[in-house]
């Protein structure tokens, strides 16, 4: 039985909780870089902004998690900001897949009221963490992520 344990939504959320929910459908306005593959993987949805300084600090972070689970997990990077300021922040740069949702739909849809908001779905749909990543006793780690790509090919 998959297990949500540890990951209670008992945290401060800027956004709607979705979690052990489907997620909703992603629509995005365009991709920045190739649209990714996400048959049978995690994905892993991050709202960010180039004037968000949490943002920029987690996005070594975010290539990180990109590489270390490359085999079971997409990286996605959604700004609501314009192709032209996304394009000209090259510092840090961004290693994983990127989109925009210039028209919010996204962030209407998770009603996020604030950045960065991580949002870790399941390979059949379903939101498994979600939230601020660094926030104190509910931080987004590789430990956090293994065990519930561990939790759920356990359910398999």
């Amino acid at each position: 039985m998959f297990s949500s344990e540890g990951f209670a939504q008992d945290k401060q959320l800027w956004a709607r909780s979705y979690i052990n929910k489907k997620a909703p459908a992603l629509k995005l306005d365009k991709w920045l870089t190739e649209k990714p593959d996400t048959e049978g993987k995690f994905i892993m949805l991050d709202f960010w902004a180039t004037w968000c300084g949490p943002c920029k600090r987690e996005i070594p972070q975010m290539n990180a998690y990109s590489e270390k689970f490359k085999e079971s997990l997409v990286v996605i990077g959604i700004s609501a900001e314009t192709e032209e300021k996304v394009k000209r922040m090259t510092t840090p740069k961004i290693n994983y897949y990127s989109a925009l949702d210039t028209s919010k739909i996204m962030n209407t849809v998770y009603g996020i009221q604030g950045i960065p908001h991580v949002v870790l779905i399941d390979p059949e749909g379903f939101v498994r963490w979600e939230g601020f990543p660094t926030l104190a006793n509910h931080k987004l780690t590789a430990g956090v992520i293994s065990k519930i790509i561990k939790d759920y090919k356990t359910k398999q």
